[in-house]
């Protein structure tokens, strides 16, 4: 309703739906959402929310659930149970509006090795109706954010790991999206590489005002700061800032918490069996 449309004393205001306030809710709110592979129960009631601007840490071994909630929160999947929605927008009565806001890094390397860092960003940048000029200044500023701007013309398959997972982040940066999912997005990167993608994604977190949620299996990704939801066996087992989950666990850090929640060892530096 703008300012012109208000309605004066005694008037009743016309039936139209709210317009939602990105600022004033949750980048992803998660409500009572359940998910079945047939007979094997993959999450069980999932409850939690991403705050704007914030970064969440989503700290699970390797089968906990991470992935089947992403392709829950993306659409790859159908709900079964529950209710999912990204600033206000729920995924299932509003789909577009919902993903227009949000950006993905999946698992799997999802880039076209034969392309050039360009043409894949442009190729992504078509499907979300982004006009070729605009795709094209866009694309120039995201790889000069990401240290790629020389790497313009080369094609992905020359790239290092590292590369290309920043490629995939500026790709997920296109369309401008309020909310950022990354699954597991340091597997397989050297040490070097993995602290280089953390900080940039936490950089996004506090020059951008982006949301950020970050799927892990290992502690030492995870600083006090962040908020945390820790997942096990498809349950959400904790849910807030890191030093009050450590608190409530009545651990000394993460690495502690985490044992206490879920009952089972974990080694801090390498994947979950």
């Amino acid at each position: 309703m703008t300012a012109t449309d208000t309605p004066t004393s005694g008037q009743i205001a016309p039936d139209t739906p709210p317009r939602h306030d990105p600022a004033a809710m949750p980048a992803l709110s998660v409500g009572g959402v359940s998910h079945s592979y047939g007979p094997r129960r993959a999450l069980i009631d999932i409850t939690f929310s991403v705050a704007p601007a914030s970064f969440t840490a989503l700290l699970g071994l390797n089968g906990a659930g991470k992935s089947t909630l992403f392709s829950l929160v993306t659409r790859l999947f159908g709900i079964q149970t529950g209710r999912i929605s990204i600033f206000g927008h729920d995924i299932g009565l509003a789909p577009g509006e919902a993903l227009r806001l949000l950006g993905v890094v999946f698992q799997p390397r999802t880039l076209d090795l034969d392309l050039s860092v360009t043409q894949n960003l442009l190729y992504h940048a078509a499907l979300h109706g982004i006009a070729r000029r605009e795709a094209r200044l866009r694309s120039g500023e995201v790889l000069a954010r990401i240290g790629l701007a020389d790497r313009a013309g080369s094609k992905v398959r020359d790239l290092s790991g590292g590369q290309m997972r920043r490629l995939e982040i500026a790709r997920a940066l296109l369309h401008h999206p309020r909310l950022l999912l990354l699954d597991e997005a340091t597997v397989g990167l050297d040490v070097k590489a993995r602290a280089d993608i953390l900080s940039h994604v936490r950089q996004l977190v506090t020059e951008q005002g982006i949301g950020v949620l970050w799927a892990t299996h290992l502690f030492d990704e995870i600083k006090p700061s962040d908020d945390l939801v820790v997942l096990h066996q498809g349950r959400v087992l904790a849910h807030g800032e890191v030093a009050r989950v450590i608190a409530d666990a009545g651990a000394d850090d993460v690495n502690s918490a985490f044992m206490r929640l879920t009952g089972a060892a974990a080694d801090t530096g390498s994947p979950a069996p």
